[in-house]
């Protein structure tokens, strides 16, 4: 592909899709957090896009932009139809899940197997492409059982950039299909990130993103500096979401400062109330899980998720987070006193 057709902007970092996880409520988290870094739905198969109740399976607050739908399928049409209603919706980015490893993706024929078919992938970005003017991208590992080498990785990803990928985010492990769980393909597999850098070294024209076991925007900085073009950060992202409160001054040279953890525990709480008002049927404890790790690493941050996630609590939102935002207060104010009187 070359790059004058390539399409979208390239943003430094990105949220990774994740099952259960990165819903609408979390990515509005998220973006009261950080307002430039990409953010992804979870994975939406083909069948729940085209045949689920829409506004459920893919709706999304505008203010989640810039936001990519992830879709798990093989079939290129049925692919090439949901990338239109993507477009339609408003979304900025349609991206194709070929690396999940689970049992049921694979019985499926989509995620990390679609590695050992690179033609098939290719058509199905091809018909994704020509169906809108939307950015398409890949999110795939190194390899699979049987396809572990550098060159089977650059066959398949030559083969999908001849399709017009507009980028490739590589988790740097292979998926070990049989025999490992999707908990263990995150951890057992040994992370192989030269050959990520390789990648782009030897295909400087594609836009490579690199994913797997980064825990910090340090860690992101180094990533960055070896020569990808962006860095997806996954689970630290949502055991500590305030991790990115300095991703847009640091890597997308914003001037303005973060709001505090209290401001974004406020905000997101009386968004929890404004949903469950709309949605009466739904548990508080389902939205509000999502803002546990605000406080991770601070004092206070044991208590306040002890109190968001008592399930007998049935006061609203807003006073369960004051609540919460109080015992926060006060661990601080024990340390001050502690070192206050050890000063003296």
């Amino acid at each position: 592909m070359s790059t004058a057709g390539r399409r979208g902007v390239v943003r430094a970092l990105s949220v990774a899709p994740m099952m259960e996880w990165t819903d609408r409520h979390f990515r509005w988290l998220v973006r009261q957090i950080s307002r430039r870094a990409l953010l992804y739905t979870e994975m939406v198969t083909t069948g729940a896009a085209l045949h689920g109740e829409r506004e459920i399976v893919l709706g999304f607050d505008p203010s989640e932009r810039p936001l990519a739908l992830q879709l798990g399928g093989d079939d290129p049409q049925a692919l090439a139809e949901c990338a239109r209603i993507a477009e339609g919706m408003g979304y900025d980015e349609v991206n194709l899940n070929v690396g999940c490893p689970s049992d049921r993706v694979q019985g499926g024929n989509f995620g990390a197997c679609l590695m050992g078919q690179p033609s098939r992938v290719a058509a199905c970005v091809a018909a994704m492409r020509a169906a809108v003017s939307l950015p398409v991208t890949v999110k795939h590992r190194i390899g699979i059982d049987g396809r572990e080498r550098y060159e089977d990785m650059l066959e398949f990803v030559d083969a999908v950039a001849a399709a017009g990928s507009d980028r490739f985010t590589v988790h740097a492990r292979i998926a070990i299909l049989a025999g490992l769980s999707p908990k263990e393909n995150r951890t057992v597999p040994p992370l192989r990130y030269p050959e990520v850098y390789r990648l782009k070294a030897e295909r400087p024209q594609l836009v490579v993103e690199i994913n797997g076991g980064v825990r910090s925007l340090d860690a992101a900085d180094e990533h960055l500096r070896a020569g990808v073009d962006a860095v997806m950060i996954g689970r630290a992202a949502y055991e500590d979401p305030y991790c990115f409160a300095e991703v847009d001054r640091r890597f997308f040279a914003e001037a303005e400062a973060p709001p505090s953890r209290f401001e974004v525990a406020r905000r997101y709480a009386e968004h929890a109330e404004a949903h469950l008002r709309a949605y009466p049927r739904r548990k508080a404890s389902a939205v509000l899980r999502h803002v546990l790790g605000l406080f991770t690493g601070q004092p206070g941050a044991r208590e306040f998720r002890r109190l968001l996630s008592e399930t007998r609590d049935e006061r609203p939102p807003t006073v369960r987070m004051e609540a919460a935002l109080a015992a926060v207060r006060r661990a601080h104010e024990r340390i001050a006193e502690h070192r206050a009187a050890a000063g003296s």
